[in-house]
């Protein structure tokens, strides 16, 4: 049986195709950024985590889940994404979600993943965006996906949705984009080198019970 993206939609009509972003912004306020870093050879602003609330921040925390380690849990209520470890915790990431119309839920797994991936805006969201371009290259500074995107499928179908970075940090922790989870530049590249093809992912309304109001036990490792 196939998949499509509706069988995945519970809280509104989700788009079709790869809907990265809400309203297409290749801009974010400065005091946003500090810095650059390069990754594989591309060179990209640093995120000013100076300015970034410290609960969206990445932290290991306490987590109780009869998932198993490794498996990837989204709650997109309270904007946490949590990537499952040992003895009963997680790394918790702060994370933009779908916006009303274009919520989901649902299991999948992470079937295919990119390095700096190429954005090309589907055709419905260019009908609306005219003045999109066709697409946008892998490490363009203008490519809303960023460093990182790791693609989500179901019985082997794309579901459309991806984990990935952004060009808009303010705009982590809230409900911004047309389904995909959005995560700091930073986040995507730890997540991407945490989670190898095959790794299950479920997306959930909340899950504050098991993990939003746990106590941090420490900080996570930074990325290289």
């Amino acid at each position: 049986m196939g998949w499509t993206r509706r069988d995945f939609v519970l809280g509104g009509a989700a788009s079709l195709g790869t809907l990265a972003i809400n309203t297409p912004t290749f801009a974010a306020a400065p005091s946003y950024f500090s810095g650059t870093r390069v990754d594989n050879g591309v060179t990209f602003r640093s995120t000013n985590f100076a300015r970034i609330d410290r609960k969206w921040q990445r932290q290991v925390v306490k987590y109780f889940s009869s998932e198993p380690i490794g498996t990837v849990v989204v709650d997109t209520t309270h904007h946490f994404l949590y990537l499952i470890m040992e003895n009963k915790t997680a790394i918790r990431y702060g994370v933009g979600v779908g916006r009303d119309g274009f919520k989901w839920y649902g299991r999948a797994t992470i079937d295919q993943k990119a390095l700096w991936p190429r954005w090309t805006p589907p055709p419905e969201m260019r009908q609306r965006h005219p003045e999109l371009p066709e697409f946008v290259d892998g490490g363009s500074p203008k490519n809303p996906l960023g460093p990182r995107a790791m693609y989500l499928h179901r019985d082997g179908v794309d579901t459309g949705y991806r984990f990935h970075g952004t060009l808009e940090p303010g705009s982590i922790g809230k409900d911004a984009s047309s389904g995909c989870i959005r995560m700091f530049n930073e986040d995507a590249i730890d997540l991407y080198q945490r989670c190898p093809i095959g790794t299950a992912v479920q997306v959930l309304p909340h899950i504050a019970d098991q993990g939003e109001s746990a106590a941090k036990i420490s900080q996570a490792n930074a990325v290289e």
